[in-house]
């Protein structure tokens, strides 16, 4: 008889635990799964996949008022809310759907319920004990809403995309990437958007001058932007509208307030302080270059670790992982370089480092920068500007940073990633042919240096 009932217990059904479980399943591994949720995680349920539908969703209105400079009569276009969250529901359902089938065609054990860790090799669900040789903690990060008066009638990205009413009105609170996200889709369907953040200029650890003209472009598509701007109390009036005090004394009238904070890791309740599994400060989990705890048996990989909030950096590690598991090898995980993109309007990609950063490592730096219209823009008139920029070490001349704000630049930076983890220099960007008319060409025919 087996010492214990799974080779592998996994806590979470994110995207990195899920991709863990089915490629240990695939190994020869006994595994099960635990998720208390959704199938999928933060990602396919309230992240990165409903959100850009949302994006996608909010980009119409526009759209509809270009379309007329193209020869398309103007039609009389209404947005319905309930359409757009009940088809969005309708895809995330599939979506949970699929993850749970990919997890059963793999052989993997799913658990629905939430996990207590009671020893290094035994974990409850539902009130029954389950053994097993490893466990995995996937169970990622959770809403942060700081405690003020009036704190219970805000809403947080887990509520946002299920409201029963579409606000006329709202504020979103955050200087990070969803609190921009999210205030350029309520401003793209047609709401009164403000965005209050508590320093001078968001989405800090950024490119200044991407910063910069995202601030800009924002304003120029509606929304309006508070900076040093902190909120000291909500109160609800009597017609279930939202008084929002500043501590500037100021003050907003608005039907919602929506909190983008931050995350925080979603370590509560599991039992790890009891097994002595030693947390960061911010409640991330402590982990070696083998995602391995301070406790033996017991692993944690994803947002829960403190590693950048990505879907794809956690199933980098997950696959990383496993193959420690089957080969002992060190696993090779690789921070550097990661792309990201900011779902605002319109979009940034950016892979590399900021010039502020190239700076502050005493890089020699040299920077090209090339701003223009979209070509769209040429015919419709749209006031809307493209920011690109490479920054590179002129000591070597490669490039160590990328940056664009513009339609489709997360797309665009995808390739750009693939060209700066081979260590492209800027002759090779010089001596790459570009594809005209393209937006992306004008990172391979920029020749000038700014600064």
């Amino acid at each position: 008889m087996a010492e214990f009932e799974f080779d592998l217990f996994v806590i979470g059904a994110g995207s990195g635990g899920v991709r863990a479980a089915r490629m240990a399943a695939a190994a020869g591994m006994r595994v099960a799964v635990a998720e208390d949720r959704y199938m999928g995680g933060t990602c396919v349920n309230v992240g990165c996949v409903p959100k850009k539908l949302f994006v996608y969703a909010s980009g119409y209105s526009e759209a509809f008022e270009d379309a007329v400079a193209y020869g398309w009569q103007n039609r009389e276009a209404a947005f319905d809310w309930q359409t757009l969250r009940d088809n969005n529901a309708r895809e995330v359902a599939r979506l949970n759907g699929i993850y749970r089938n990919l997890l059963g065609s793999a052989g993997v054990t799913v658990i629905d319920g939430r996990a207590n860790i009671e020893d290094p090799h035994c974990v409850t669900v539902n009130g029954r004990n389950y053994s097993a040789k490893r466990i995995l903690v996937a169970t990622g990060s959770w809403p942060y809403v700081p405690a003020f008066p009036g704190r219970e009638y805000v809403m947080t990205s887990n509520e946002v995309f299920s409201m029963e009413v579409f606000p006329r009105r709202i504020l979103v609170v955050g200087g990070g990437y969803i609190a921009v996200e999210f205030a350029g889709i309520f401003a793209g369907l047609g709401a009164e958007t403000h965005l209050s953040y508590r320093r001078e200029l968001f989405l800090r650890g950024f490119d200044r001058d991407i910063r910069n003209f995202v601030r800009d472009e924002m304003r120029k598509k509606g929304a309006q932007l508070h900076f040093n701007h902190r909120i000291e109390a909500i109160e609800k009036q009597g017609d279930g509208s939202l008084s929002v005090r500043a501590g500037d004394g100021s003050a907003l009238e608005v039907d919602a307030v929506l909190y983008a904070t931050g995350r925080m890791a979603n370590t509560r309740g599991l039992g790890l302080e009891k097994l002595g599994v030693v947390l960061h400060r911010d409640g991330t989990i402590s982990v070696d270059d083998n995602f391995r705890t301070s406790v033996h048996s017991i692993y944690a990989l994803g947002d829960v670790t403190g590693e950048p909030q990505l879907t794809p950096v956690a199933l980098a590690e997950a696959m990383a992982l496993v193959k420690h598991w089957q080969t002992g090898e060190l696993t090779e995980m690789d921070y550097n370089n990661i792309p990201t993109a900011v779902f605002c309007q319109p979009n940034i990609g950016t892979v590399g480092l900021s010039e502020e950063e190239a700076r502050d490592s005493a890089i020699p730096v040299v920077v090209y920068k090339s701003e223009f219209r979209p070509m769209r823009h040429a015919v419709s008139g749209r006031d809307e500007r493209t920011l690109m920029k490479l920054v590179v070490d002129s000591s070597n001349d490669k490039v160590v940073g990328v940056h664009m704000v513009g339609p489709d630049a997360g797309e665009i930076i995808q390739g750009m990633a693939v060209a700066l983890k081979a260590g492209a220099t800027k002759k090779v960007f010089d001596q790459t042919v570009g594809i005209h008319p393209t937006a992306a060409e004008e990172f391979v025919t920029m020749r000038t240096p700014v600064a």
